[in-house]
């Protein structure tokens, strides 16, 4: 999809409400020299109701296309459209909720003041804020601890109500930075659970992680990111695809006809027998995007995306 510059074009079940038309980075010293190449050039567009997740090691580029979207700092070129709005436009992030790496809350607040306060920057009336609270920290799995200062909260519990304000102005997009950093499974778990809920409810998610296999649970499309330039972009079942096997599972056969043809397991009364490709995990494809890299450093992502 190619849209008209400045604009952002989709239909309503296909709406594009996040673009990012070759936008790139580039960190200068003090003389203007380049210091550190964050991020180059990177084309994508994030649909409407899906959760995108942005892939790679530390220092990679996510934090920083995570920061050019919410127009925490400038490109070096390029452009980043949101909700059809140049990203340094500061009216879209009222429509926006997000969840930074680290959650910078005041420690000496519980649960329901930090959300109250948070209400109150986005000019929310008081009964409002109150009813947003509430359902929030029930939504989070807070309601038993809402009167407990911050301070004596888990990292877990800190990341949960890290999300609850991110959602405290309902908003349609949703960024999250590394969500599952620092947490236990369990607590990784919930987080999963919590972002899958997000999708459900109707929002946009973007996350960030290094953790592949948070984002292979969770994310419908990826963009792989290394050393600041994209290498794949797609869905994840299409990117995780080994097309060239073809794998033939079936229920209710007797040992002897495991081995044999479709014909036979139908003549042996096979049930729900699929062929198909079978899938690579997403730890191998990520490990191969950077053996790739480190053997031919100028590779870019494929030309066309397999996100069909």
């Amino acid at each position: 999809m190619h849209a008209e510059p400045g604009k952002i074009h989709g239909t309503a079940d296909d709406e594009v409400i996040v673009a990012a038309r070759n936008l790139s980075k580039t960190y200068r010293d003090f003389w203007g020299r380049s210091k550190k190449v964050a991020l180059k050039p990177l084309d994508l567009e994030i649909r409407r109701g899906e959760i995108f997740g942005l892939l790679g090691p530390n220092g990679s580029g996510k934090t920083t296309t995570m920061k050019l979207l919410l127009g925490l700092i400038f490109p070096t070129s390029g452009e980043a459209l949101v909700f059809g709005k140049d990203a340094t436009d500061v009216s879209k992030n009222e429509r926006i909720g997000y969840l930074p790496e680290e959650t910078y809350l005041y420690k000496f607040l519980d649960a329901e003041e930090t959300l109250d306060f948070y209400g109150r920057l986005f000019d929310m009336p008081p009964e409002e804020r109150t009813r947003r609270a509430e359902a929030l920290i029930a939504m989070v799995g807070l309601a038993r601890d809402k009167k407990r200062q911050l301070k004596e909260y888990s990292k877990g519990m800190t990341r949960r109500i890290g999300i609850a304000q991110a959602l405290i102005n309902d908003p349609e997009l949703v960024l999250l930075d590394e969500p599952t950093s620092g947490l236990d499974p369990i607590g990784t778990r919930e987080m999963k659970d919590l972002i899958i809920d997000l999708k459900k409810r109707g929002k946009t998610v973007i996350m960030s992680s290094h953790l592949l296999a948070d984002v292979e649970d969770v994310c419908d499309r990826i963009a792989v990111l290394h050393q600041g330039e994209l290498k794949e972009l797609g869905r994840v079942e299409d990117l995780l695809r080994v097309t060239d096997v073809t794998q033939i599972r079936a229920r209710g056969l007797p040992p002897a006809a495991v081995a044999e043809l479709r014909t036979v397991l139908e003549k042996h009364g096979g049930a729900e027998i699929e062929i198909g490709n079978p899938t690579t995990t997403l730890e191998e494809l990520f490990l191969e995007v950077v053996r790739d890299t480190e053997a031919r450093p100028g590779r870019r992502a494929r030309p066309t995306e397999r996100n069909a």
